[in-house]
């Protein structure tokens, strides 16, 4: 385990994690843990809490912090999360949440979803997926009300870098059934120290096959707004359309320190259909589903 040290060694730093739970019954529930080392060298942790209603945001100055990559496991306090569930023990005002969730095997990318992206010096934002999906046993209980996540399903992703792009594209799904699947699209400006440009990264699992669809294996992105996007890469066509949303905010890295102001539909209501050659393999309309789009002049 490693105690608040990023791989720079220097600030401005940060690194986070995107825990999202799904029940049966239509409960969800998101945790982010992260830590975030500012231009001066300052270092804090952070927890936020996202139900289907509310958001709660924890920050960790004097608590202790701890992470590892491989195996993934992170510390926050009394609460912990790793490959094998999370643990959660937090009693502050206006949030009380304690329970033990187990999560099934993982299901893993085959490479890094960043690709050659991963080598670039100088961006701002690395992405990362853990788990596509898995299964989810266990039970919390959050300000009093009991919810029960067995038979439901997770997803698990990460970022670090110093900031979150300017203006981004991210939106995220997993459901359950004999037509089960899982889907990850991100597209965003990318600033680099000469130059820039616009780029995306796509995971879909269906039927047991991950389709990867990124700019570095020649994806364009023909419309991206805050009503969703579509992508082609060769034969393949990804459609994804807002159709209903609840915002809520969230904090976000700049250059380390947790000062941007986002918004996130962790339920949001968005059609997904992927085409291949003009076939239609898939349509879904998860109501689920995580959106969000942000942009900053």
């Amino acid at each position: 385990m490693v105690f608040f040290r990023s791989t720079n060694g220097a600030g401005p730093y940060f690194e986070g994690w995107y825990l999202k739970h799904q029940s049966p019954q239509g409960k969800t529930l998101a945790l982010i843990p992260a830590f975030h080392i500012d231009d001066k060298g300052g270092r804090t942790a952070s927890l936020q809490v996202i139900s289907n209603d509310e958001v709660w945001w924890l920050e960790c100055r004097d608590v202790q912090f701890q992470y590892s990559r491989q195996p993934f496991r992170v510390q926050v306090g009394q609460s912990s999360f790793s490959s094998q569930g999370s643990v959660l023990h937090i009693e502050q005002d206006g949030l009380s949440l304690h329970g033990k969730l187990h999560y099934g095997p993982f299901t893993v990318l085959r490479s890094d979803i960043m690709g050659p992206f991963r080598f670039f010096a100088g961006m701002q934002c690395s992405h990362g997926v853990i788990s596509m999906g898995h299964s989810l046993e266990g039970t919390l209980e959050l300000n009093g009300e009991n919810l029960d996540f067995s038979n439901g399903i997770g997803y698990i992703e990460t970022d670090r870098g110093r900031s979150f792009p300017r203006t981004y594209l991210w939106t995220q799904c997993i459901w359950d059934g004999p037509e089960g699947g899982s889907l990850m699209l991100a597209a965003a400006t990318v600033p680099l120290p000469v130059g820039g440009f616009t780029g995306c990264i796509c995971s879909v699992f269906f039927r047991g096959q991950e389709y990867r669809l990124a700019t570095y294996r020649g994806a364009k992105i023909e419309e991206w707004s805050s009503s969703g996007a579509i992508i082609r890469q060769g034969g393949y066509r990804l459609e994804a359309e807002l159709l209903n949303e609840r915002r809520q905010a969230l904090r976000a890295p700049v250059e380390g320190r947790m000062e941007r102001t986002i918004h996130e539909s962790l339920c949001a209501e968005v059609r997904y259909r992927f085409w291949h050659r003009g076939d239609l393999l898939f349509q879904h309309t998860d109501r689920y589903a995580s959106f969000e789009y942000a942009f900053t002049n």
